[in-house]
């Protein structure tokens, strides 16, 4: 047998003389013996690696503890019956809906200044109320209901002042003109039936129609969740969040919870804080349920917690790869991540879960639980969180902070809000910021966007500039003098300047009684438009929330705390919500949200000007 000696090999690869070398791209096991003895002894050539690991596995601790081989848990139970929607009346708690849906919802705008609005709205009502005669023999009733009054109108004068909102704006002008004499108004057949007035007298069909009304307006109340009294909402206009309160019956005592700032739109146990001193929510107008309160008994077999990346308690096994817990690199700040990371890395097998099912709007107190180990050992195991609400030791979960800054017992019950994870949220129908102007010494609320009558969306610069050159164009072009001569001043005197219209001034104003609390007032620019003889118009917030009493007979001021703007300023909207509930059900409603401002700001008001 020929062989040939290579003296280099490194060279001989590297320049490939011999062919028949072949490269190896991996190494394999070669057995040499017969018997595997050896290799069965899984011998380890690192000795400080099975040191690590048998510390990892907490080998060293000596704890000769027995495996769990069943458990049963005791845990009580409660429900909220009761809810509290701000300062108003004590209802029923409401399991039929979700918490957001019931808490935010506000009546939709039908009316602005005594005027149509939402005419989008009052059409798609008007659509549903004749495509529900059609599918039930009636026909088509349009025509009907046009010739009775419930047609939609538009103005017929283009130069009255009282429909400025409309007749300022071409495309909310267009909408109300197409639409006038040829499509029904619903809201008008709505607030017909809640009148219980006869809607169908006169026509052939005026049972059918009769008997449809007050499925009409089931339809509506369900498609829009709104209040059935527009005042008894949560929302507060002085502090522009929700306010609302919720109890359930624990024992012979009652346990009250409130949400006192929520304006973020995702609603949990977060949201809210357990008071004390209040006895009781109050007794409902309306029925509420009182026997709620049991217990539940379980008995099961514990399972261990499983995680990616979990140390495995068979030494010659490895970890998962795709978990690289050596990646991890916290700050000396994340105690997070710190506490995550050596969870990871030291416990394995020591967590179990014992699952339990338990309803919507639930309060669940944990009592304790039996475990049985493999040793035949009973023991019982406590809640964990025990102790003073104030101590900073006192290690808990998901778990509700008390009112007060009396020092008392923690409360370690779960409450599970009957929420949802989901809300598909549209595009702002109205929404204004409000900044600082330190040089005008007030806070400004900046409307950019708002919604017009017609139901569509514009900016409110925009539509300010609209509204500014109607009201003009109204104002008689002033006749010419027949003296040409003209007294021309090198200067003039400038009581003051103006802003936009969608610049609504709040002036800082003494609380009633009070010489040092301070709080916001809602004021009013004057319209001042060049030529204009009349003593000038006040400006009026175009936005709903901004209207806050200024609809209502006589009207009303607003007030808004003064901490409620602080420099960064605020961004309040306004849009539609919609989600779905228990068997498929969809809800929608108007919700409002306030986030943080973007700063300071200045209007560049100003008063007695020398102008050259």
């Amino acid at each position: 047998m020929n062989r040939t000696a290579i003296e280099n090999i490194e060279s001989a690869l590297d320049t490939r003389i011999f062919q028949t070398i072949t490269l190896w791209n991996r190494l394999e096991g070669r057995p040499r013996k017969e018997d595997f003895d050896r290799a069965l002894k899984a011998e380890i050539m690192d000795p400080l690696w099975m040191l690590t690991k048998q510390w990892q596995m907490g080998e060293f601790l000596g704890d000769d503890a027995g495996s769990p081989v069943g458990s049963k848990i005791y845990i009580t139970t409660t429900r909220l019956n009761k809810y509290k929607a701000a300062n108003h009346n004590v209802k029923a708690f409401d399991n039929n809906a979700p918490l957001e849906a019931v808490v935010e919802q506000r009546p939709i705008p039908f009316l602005f200044e005594n005027k149509v609005f939402s005419l989008d709205i009052r059409m798609m009502m008007g659509r549903h109320w004749i495509n529900m005669l059609k599918k039930n023999g009636g026909g088509d009733q349009t025509k009907f209901f046009i010739d009775t009054g419930y047609s939609i109108v538009a103005p017929s004068d283009a130069n009255n002042k009282n429909d400025a909102f409309i007749l300022a704006h071409p495309e909310a002008w267009q909408v109300f003109a197409a639409a006038s004499g040829r499509l029904i108004d619903g809201y008008l057949v709505f607030k017909a039936i809640e009148d219980g007035a006869s809607i169908g007298t006169g026509n052939a069909n005026e049972a059918l129609i009769n008997s449809l009304a007050p499925k009409f307006s089931d339809w509506v109340k369900q498609f829009f969740l709104q209040p059935n009294d527009p005042e008894d909402n949560a929302w507060l206009p002085s502090k522009l969040e929700y306010q609302f309160s919720c109890s359930a019956p624990e024992k012979t005592e009652e346990k009250i919870y409130e949400a006192e700032e929520y304006y973020t739109g995702r609603l949990d146990w977060f949201n809210l804080s357990i008071n004390d001193s209040i006895p009781s929510l109050g007794v409902p107008v309306e029925g509420y349920e009182t026997d709620v309160q049991g217990s539940i008994i379980n008995s099961m077999i514990p399972t261990a917690i499983d995680f990616g990346g979990m140390p495995n308690t068979r030494w010659w096994t490895f970890e998962e790869g795709k978990t690289y817990l050596g990646n991890i690199k916290p700050n000396t700040i994340d105690i997070g991540k710190l506490l995550f990371s050596e969870f990871a890395l030291i416990y394995a097998n020591d967590w179990f879960l014992v699952p339990q099912t338990l309803k919507s709007g639930t309060i669940s107190q944990v009592k304790g639980l039996v475990v049985a180990n493999v040793f035949g050992e009973r023991i019982w195991v406590e809640p964990t969180g025990k102790g003073k609400d104030d101590d900073w030791q006192r290690w808990t979960m998901f778990t509700i902070n008390r009112k007060g800054k009396d020092i008392k017992q923690a409360d370690n019950s779960l409450i599970l809000l009957p929420t949802v994870p989901k809300i598909q949220e549209g595009p702002a129908l109205e929404q204004f910021i409000m900044i600082r102007d330190e040089i005008a010494n007030m806070v400004w609320a900046i409307e950019t966007d708002i919604t017009l009558p017609s139901g569509r969306r514009s900016k409110a610069a925009e539509a300010a500039r609209e509204l500014y050159a109607f009201y003009k164009r109204l104002i008689p072009v002033p006749v010419e003098s027949e003296s040409t001569e003209e007294a021309i001043a090198s200067i003039r005197y400038q009581i003051m300047n103006s802003v936009p219209e969608n610049w609504i001034p709040f002036i800082p104003v003494h609380k009633e009684g009070d010489n040092r609390e301070i709080q916001l007032q809602r004021a009013a620019m004057p319209r001042i438009i060049k030529g204009d003889t009349l003593a000038p118009e006040r400006v009026r917030p175009r936005s709903i929330l901004l209207r806050e009493g200024l609809d209502k007979i006589p009207a009303k001021a607003y007030y808004i705390h003064e901490e409620e703007v602080p420099r960064a300023g605020i961004k309040v909207s306004q849009a539609f919500q919609r989600t779905r509930w228990y068997g498929g059900k969809v809800f929608n409603w108007l919700g409002i949200r306030k986030t943080a401002g973007r700063g300071e700001g200045t209007s560049g008001l100003s008063f007695d000007q020398i102008i050259s």
